[in-house]
This record gives C-alpha cells, structure tokens and sequence, in this order.
C-alpha cells in the first residue's frame, strides 16, 4: 500500500516516510490526532515483530517510583484481570521478547513476536496494562511489588518485603552498581537525574499509595506516549488495533514531563561516597575513582558517536593510552570507561578500579597530564583508524546484549525521540560516520579532549570508598528502626499490619479463576509450527582438517570459529588454559608490541577472541570436550588479514613481559568480581554443579569462584610465580594449538566461504601435527554444600542434583515441567510470596537439574519451597486451556529466533555434543504431547534430586552465619 505525508490512517496522520538504508526499513512517522501520541514505524522484512510503548517518567524521589509501577501495572488491568497476566504471557504466548525496562527518564515496554496473532495478542495485554492497570483499586500490588511492613503473627518481627524492595537491595550491594548510580548523581543535580529512578532501599518504603495512583495518572497517558513497531506486519492492522481498541478512548493532555538540563558546573565537584565490604576483608586498594564529564546533548548524533569512538580509542582498547598511563602509574589494578548517552546530556566516566583514596590528587594528575600530551603530540593515527572500524563494525552488526535488531532500535530511537528530536538520529549513521573519519584527519579527536575534558569544569571527581561492615551495620539500623516503630504502635495498628500482611499472602496464595484466566489470549497449538527449525550445516573438510559449514546471510561478514582439543593439558593446568584465553591477543607477538596488535586487530577485524569451554555429551554429564575457542569476524575483503592476524596470535604471542601478565592479571581480577556480583544466580549454580557433575566441575574451574581465587593467588604472589606462569602458559599453548583434534566452524555465504579456503593453510601449515594424547580428568562427587560470603544484601540458593544419574531419561516433556514449576508454582512461592527478585530452573539433556533464585531476601525458605515443588505438582490439576498454554511457553523458549552468528554458535554445540535435527524433532513431538499425568508422573523426579540434599548459596555473610546448619562449608568470595 502506497502512503500519502500529511493523510490520516486510522486516527494516526503520517508526518514523514522515508528509506532507512542503515535498519533496511521504510521509515513511518505518525502522530494521533485525537491524542498526540507518537507513533515510529520501521517496516521490512524481518519476520520478528517489534512493538513498544514507552513513556517519559521523570522520578520525583529516591522511592523507585517509576520502577515499582513498571513492575506494578503488569499486575492485571481491566480486560485482563489476572494476578499477573505477564506470567500467563510467559506460559502461553510465543512472545522471543517480553519484558520492561525502567530508565533514568522513561518506561518502555517492548515485546516481539514471529506470530501475527500472538503479536496481537501480546500488544493487547500489555496496552491494557499500561492504560487501565488494576493498582488503582488493588492496594496489595504496591505492597508485592514496591514494599510493605511484613508482619504474619503480632509476636514476630516486623519487617520490610517487596520484589523491588530486594531487587534495589541487590543491586546496591555492588560497588558498580553503586559507582554508575552516584555517578549521574554528582554530575546532574539539580535534575531529575540526582534521583534513583530505580529506587533506593533507603527511600522505597516512604512510598505511598497515593503518590503512587497520580504518577501513573499523570505519566501514563497517551499524549506523553511513544509508539514503536517493527517488522513485517500489516502497519495498518496494528494502527487500526491501537487506535479503535485504546487511544480513542482519550483526548489530549498537556502533560509537563519536560527535562529541564543542568546548568553547567563552575569547578569539578568532589563527591565522597562509601561501600560496604565484609569486616574481614582489607580495605587497601578497594576505593574507586571516577572523573566524569557532562558532555554535550544526546541530540548532537556526531558528537554522540564520536565520544563512544573516544572513549574505546582512550580507555577499552588494549593500546588505549589513557588506559596505559594510569596503569603504568601503578595507582590502580584495572581501567575502564563508561559513556552513557541515553540521558539528555551524555556523561563520559574515566575509572580507576582497586585504588585508595590517597592517590586521588596522583590520578587526576596522571589523566589530565596524559591527555595534554595527547593534544599536544597528537594521537597515533592507527590508533584513531582501529577505534572507529571497531565501531564502524559494531554499528553495522546491530547487535548488543543478545537483544534482536527491532529491539535494539526500539531502544536506540528514544535517545532522540524522548527530547523532542529525530527518532531515527542514532540509527542513521553513514553521514556521521564519514564526517568523523574525515575529521579525524586534522586533529579532530584531540579538540573533543581538550573541549570536552581538559576545559570542562561540568564534571565530578568520585570517589567511592570501602566501609568494613557497613552492610551488616546497615541491616541491623534498619531492623533497630523498624523494631523502635513498631513499639510506638498501638495494639490496634499492629492489628492492622497483621492484617494486610494477611490480605496480601490470601491474595498471592489464591489462584485466578478460570474465568480470568481465559481473558488472556491464547493461540491454538495448530498456530505453532509443526517441526523445529533446521540449521543448515555442511561437513567438509579442509586439507585434512574437520570444517562445519552453516551458510547465512550475513551481509558480506565472515564468522569463524576455531575449536582446539584443550583436553590435552593435564588436569593440575587446567586454569592455567583458561588465562591463555585472557591473555592472547593482549600480549606481544614476536613482531609486534601488543598496542600495534590490538591496532592490526581493529582495523582488519571486528575483533578476535579466545575463550576456554566444554561440551557435555548428549545424556551423559560424566563426558565432556574441553575445547580452546579462537573466535574472529571480518568483512570478506579482510578475511586473508584476519587469518594472518589469528595465526600470528597463536604462534608467536610472547609469555616474557612480565609487566603485561601481571596487569592482565589484574584486570581478569577485576572483571572476574563484577561478573560474580552481576550473575550471582550463575555462580551458586555452577559451584553447585561442581559438587556432582564433571562437566560441571571443568566448567567451575575454568570461570567460576575457583577460577577467581586462582588468579587471584597468581596476583598477589606474582613475583614468586612469574617463572611459573609464563611456563605453564607457554607449555599449555604449545598443547593446545596443535592441527589435530582441531574443527574449524564457519558462518557466512559462499563467497566468504571460498575466501576461508584459499587462505586457511597458511594458518594449518604453521600448526604442530603432533599426535596429541587426550587427559583423563577424574572429579569426585563432593557434597560440599558451601555457603558463599559477600558483603552484599541479598542471597542467591541454589539446589539440585543430576536426574539421569538417579534412572531417568531426558525427555521433551521436562522441559515443560520446568515451564510449569518456574512460572508456576517458584514464581508464587519464591518470588511473589518471598520476595525475591528472581528464580529459575536450569534443566539440561546432560541430566543437571538444578533451581536457582535471584537477590533473594531468604535463605532457608527458599531451600523449603524448593523441597516441596513435587507435592505441589504431583497433585496438580491443570485443565486443557492451561496446558496447551505450558505447552505454547515451552515450544516459545526452544524458538528464539537466532542471529546468523548464534546460529552457527548453536550447530557447531550439537554436532559436538552429539545432537541431531531428528533428536530436536523428537523433543518438539514430546513437547506438543505433553499431559497433566505426564506434569505429575515426572514430579517424582524433584523429589529425588531434592531429597539427595546438594546446595548451595552466595549471600549476606550475616545470613549465611545465621543459617549455619545448612552448609558443610564456608567460603569468603572476595578477596
């Protein structure tokens, strides 16, 4: 259909149509006539449909408001008056995308779909949501998902609980977490960016209900809304949908949601804030430092993508030279930066991780010297060259964060659109991009430094110190404050708590009717595809040597994935391997020093990587395949420079530079702890895991809690080991890097194909050919049961054990079992009656079955709910509606759709782990036949892996202490 600028389309009048060359759209957009909303359409082939509404949601407070009510409106709504018609949209939609995301200055809610009609569907549930929430009439919706006073029996203590009331908890019990917060803060406050959107636990619990109804009333509203659809749907349809079924029934307000700016600083403020760290742990070299600049405004798209070049180019890449001096200058173990532009003025951080708070003055110095230095002598042009091809790279790939392109750009286009500017600015590029290369030419680069950091007083100096105890200290002020409250109340007042405690757990405890459950849309199951779909996989071979083919389209990139044999290494060096993965590529070769190297790399490539994995055979966790990963991708015209560049890498990389190992280590160091704050349920899982499982086991040792002590102890005893080291580094390369046992894996077309085979032997000729002699590693189950020390505020509990070992056999149908009791019965129990942020089950074909929380406030409770998940299912009584809605979920999980890299990724695991396309048909037929008998015959199956009594748990270490009987062991995690 052909569209006309300035016609009217069911209520929406087309404003500007346009080609989008960089997203491959035509570009629509809309405003409602009847209530202003806003209205962006990117429409092509993509076959995953994208819808969001967002809204700008300027927090007022510290109290989490815009979060708690993104939480809260997903809690039933007019037409779906479901506890929680989210969770029925998990069980039952074919959604590859439901969530919402809170920022610092709006609300979206994006979902996606490959399904017209559970596109649809899904838009309709949460339009509903948005608009005609139930939290108006339903006061235990703030209660569950913001906070209240948690009180069962009038004897008991009284405390706070609710969902984000525990998330925030989490969350601030990361120094990171903490740094990225306080930064917006310090260099924005007067704006509504000094206010913690996401919700302080210090401020949640002043929230009322009142304020809570007039925000949503206020915010959410179409005329301060914004519309975002993506794909290949009938625009039409959709517009007509979200007009006659939602925005007709408002008219247009004026809604002041206008962000005003800050006004620039006269000097750099100093800020001092503090961490909790555990009151056995040393307080040297934990304080962060943090120069931060207001730079510019989100709506300057060049500078926008200029200073995320500058940043890479002076504190990410490897020969990033700000990186280097402060490193060099010995004032902290690791260097990193951070540059935030979806606020209206953007802030660039430069960070110094591991420093003390005496050096602050030395790191100021050691920054603003470097970068006079750079103006006045000019930045190394190859340096200049490799940073904007590796964001060139990057921007032509839109990927980020696993999230789908639609998403990405549902994302990308509110940087503009939110201030009133263009939505597509961020995602055309190619004029930008060419003007930045070209000024970067005539010292284009060096004005940016000298504007925007040397001369720019709007900015902070942070620095974020650690407090031995202070988390403990901060529990016990807060339960002294609320036991001192609840002695100032009067009988009847406590009756009252005692009583909405009540109210909230019948609520919560109380299953939705069948009628309200049969308000949510459902698709049938003859709507879902019959079979799975077939990755297309070729086996070749390339002289002698094993490749695995999967042709793509992918815009003329060449994806290639080499997998070396890393069981040759003895079991005593195993992590030894896992440091050669952190290493390579960041050290010197024969021929060039590692600055030059990372240059090479960023200029030929997007970017060559080196990690340590393993795959668990089919059935069967007692085998697994160590394999040493060189992952590279380049476009095909620099396919022979990105093969040179690996081969150089892996034969000639030098292991002499003591100085160099040593920062690495510290830097590996430093990721490592961020990575075990980020995903504490990963990490009580897998530790979990080593307990019972081999495969397991390896997997710990080379990227979980033991990996970190390990480097850990080579950090700190450096000097002693450096000979040690380099060895074992150098002898495991010599191993690994071997022609035999290698697969070659390569995802592209035809054309990049070829371009791999004429060039690959000149990396095959250079590999050993020794016959290689495959370890033996011999793990030993160990029901070690730890319990993990952090300083932090929540748990996160892990329990479970290996179902194939104890008789049973994998099938389809647990995969909906896992459906069922993950967004059944531990969502209720865990989440909504615990309050825990978070809680899921890992179910695999290898036989581990293990339940896992996050930011837990409990610990014991959870252990017991999960004892008890097959007496809830055993006696379950599911009708066919719900079933076939488990049944939707489940087929919805095993349909992700997959990039052209993931793909491959995903073809090369099953053929080394034994998986064929017959053996996923045959778990799809499982699946789509799945009964309730079969939900309660399997049951059977968490009894015995629960009653086996392996777990374990990362938390509060005054938590773990209190709870002492659970665990055979105690380990402090950081050091």
């Amino acid at each position: 259909m052909t569209f006309k600028i300035n016609e009217t389309y069911n209520g929406f009048k087309l404003l500007r149509e346009e080609k989008v060359e960089e997203t491959n759209s035509i570009s629509r957009l809309f405003q409602h006539e009847k209530t202003g909303a806003r209205l962006l359409s990117l429409f092509n082939d993509d076959d995953n449909k994208v819808f969001s509404i967002s809204f700008r949601t300027p927090p007022e407070d510290h109290t989490g408001l815009p979060h708690i009510l993104e939480h809260s409106v997903l809690c039933g709504s007019r037409k779906f008056p479901t506890k929680e018609p989210f969770v029925e949209l998990m069980k039952g939609s074919l959604n590859t995308f439901l969530n919402a995301m809170t920022f610092s200055d709006k609300t979206m809610y994006p979902i996606a779909s490959r399904n017209d009609k559970d596109f649809f569907n899904i838009m309709d549930v949460y339009l509903d949501a948005v608009f005609y929430p139930n939290l108006h009439e339903i006061p235990e919706i703030l209660m569950q998902e913001g906070w209240h006073y948690h009180l069962e029996k009038k004897e008991d203590k009284l405390t706070y609980k609710g969902v984000v009331y525990n998330e925030m908890k989490g969350a601030f019990s990361s120094p990171e977490g903490v740094l990225h917060r306080k930064i917006e803060e310090s260099v924005l406050k007067d704006t509504i960016y000094a206010n913690e959107s996401g919700g302080d636990p210090d401020f949640i619990t002043d929230l009322t209900q009142s304020q809570f109804e007039e925000f949503h009333k206020k915010y959410y509203h179409p005329s301060n809304s914004y519309i975002f659809l993506y794909g290949d749907g009938d625009i039409q349809e959709q517009l007509k949908f979200i007009n006659e079924e939602y925005l007709s029934n408002f008219d247009k307000l004026d809604i002041d949601s206008h962000i005003e700016k800050q006004q620039p600083y006269e000097e750099i403020q100093n800020v001092e804030v503090d961490y909790s760290i555990s009151a056995d742990d040393d307080d040297k070299e934990k304080t962060y430092l943090s120069l931060n600049y207001v730079v510019g405004e989100s709506t300057d798209r060049e500078l926008v993508l200029a200073m995320d070049i500058l940043e890479y180019m002076l504190l990410e890449n490897p020969a990033a030279p700000l990186k280097k001096a402060l490193v060099d200058a010995n004032l902290g173990k690791d260097v990193f930066g951070s540059y935030n532009n979806s606020v209206i003025q953007p802030v660039l951080s430069i960070i110094l991780k591991n420093s003390d708070a005496e050096k602050t003055e030395e790191f100021k110095k050691v920054v603003y010297d470097t970068l006079n230095d750079l103006v006045e002598k000019g930045i190394d042009e190859d340096l200049i060259e490799a940073s904007i091809n590796i964001n060139e790279f990057k921007l032509r790939e839109s990927e980020m964060g696993g999230l789908s392109k639609g998403l990405l750009y549902a994302i990308k286009c509110m940087d503009g659109w939110l201030y009133e500017a263009d939505p597509l600015m961020h995602m055309r590029y190619e004029n930008e991009l060419h003007s930045i290369k070209e000024k970067s030419k005539n010292r284009y680069f060096e004005g940016l430094i000298q504007k925007y950091i040397l001369d720019n007083k709007h900015g902070s100096l942070l620095t974020l110190k650690p407090k031995k105890g202070m988390a403990e200290e901060h529990s016990e002020e807060i339960q002294s404050k609320l036991d001192e409250y609840k002695a100032s109340l009067s009988e009847e007042e406590i009756n009252n708590i005692v009583e909405g405690t009540k109210k909230l757990l019948e609520r919560q405890m109380t299953p939705d009717s069948k009628e309200a459950l049969s308000t949510i849309p459902l698709i049938e199951l003859e709507d879902i595809p019959a079979e799975p779909e077939e990755i297309p996989q070729v086996e070749k071979e390339i002289n002698g040597t094993k490749v695995l083919y999967q042709e793509e389209f992918t815009s003329k990139i060449a994806y290639l994935h080499l997998l070396f044999d890393s069981s040759v290494v003895e079991e005593e060096d195993v992590q030894y391997v896992a440091l050669l993965g952190s290493i390579l590529g960041k050290v010197s070769t024969e021929d060039k020093h590692y600055s030059k190297l990372s240059n090479d790399i960023n200029i030929n490539t997007g970017g060559i990587r080196f990690s340590t994995e393993s795959y668990s055979k089919d059935g069967d966790d007692y085998t697994f395949y160590p394999k040493f990963s060189v992952r590279a991708k380049a476009l095909s015209d620099k396919i022979p420079n990105m093969i040179s560049l690996i081969k150089e890498i892996i034969l000639t990389s030098k292991f002499d530079e003591d100085k160099r190992i040593k920062e690495l280590l510290s830097q590996l160091k430093s990721r490592l702890e961020m990575s075990i704050f980020d995903r504490g349920h990963s990490v009580a899982a897998n530790r979990l895991l080593s307990y019972f499982s081999p495969a397991g086991r390896y997997h710990e040792m080379i990227s979980g809690i033991s990996l970190y002590k390990f480097i850990c102890n080579l950090e700190k005893n450096f000097d002693a080991m450096k000979e040690e080291i380099k060895a074992k580094l150098k002898n495991c390369a010599e191993s690994i890097l071997n022609k035999n046992g290698l697969i070659i894996s390569i995802t592209g077309e035809d054309e990049e194909y070829k371009i791999i085979e004429d060039n690959i032997d000149e990396l095959l000729v250079g590999l050993s050919n020794t016959v290689i002699t495959q370890k033996e590693y011999k793990f030993e189950e160990l029901k070690d049961n730890e319990g993990l020390k952090t300083p932090g505020n929540v748990q996160y509990v892990a329990k479970g054990y290996n179902y194939i070992r104890l008789g049973n056999k994998y099938t389809g149908k647990l995969q909906v079992l896992k459906k069922v009791t993950s967004i059944d019965y531990l969502w209720n129990k865990v989440r909504v009656q615990g309050g825990a942020y978070g809680c899921m089950v890992r179910l695999t074909r290898a036989g581990s079955l293990i339940f896992t929380s996050y930011r837990d406030p409990n610990l014991k409770e959870t252990l017991d709910a999960y004892d008890n998940t097959y007496k809830y299912l055993k006696d379950i009584d599911i009708d066919d509606r719900e079933m076939r809605k488990y049944i939707i979920g489940t087929i919805s999980d095993m349909d992700a759709p997959l990039s052209p890299v993931l793909k491959g990724e995903k073809a090369v695991a099953d053929f080394i782990k034994g998986l064929t396309y017959d053996d996923y048909k045959k778990e799809r037929e499982e699946i789509l036949s799945t009964t309730q008998e079969d939900i309660k015959e399997l049951s059977s199956i968490y009894e015995a892996v629960m009653e086996k009594g392996f777990c374990c748990a990362m938390g509060n270490e005054g938590k773990i202490d209190k709870n002492k009987e659970l665990f055979n062991k105690f380990v402090t995690v950081f050091e």
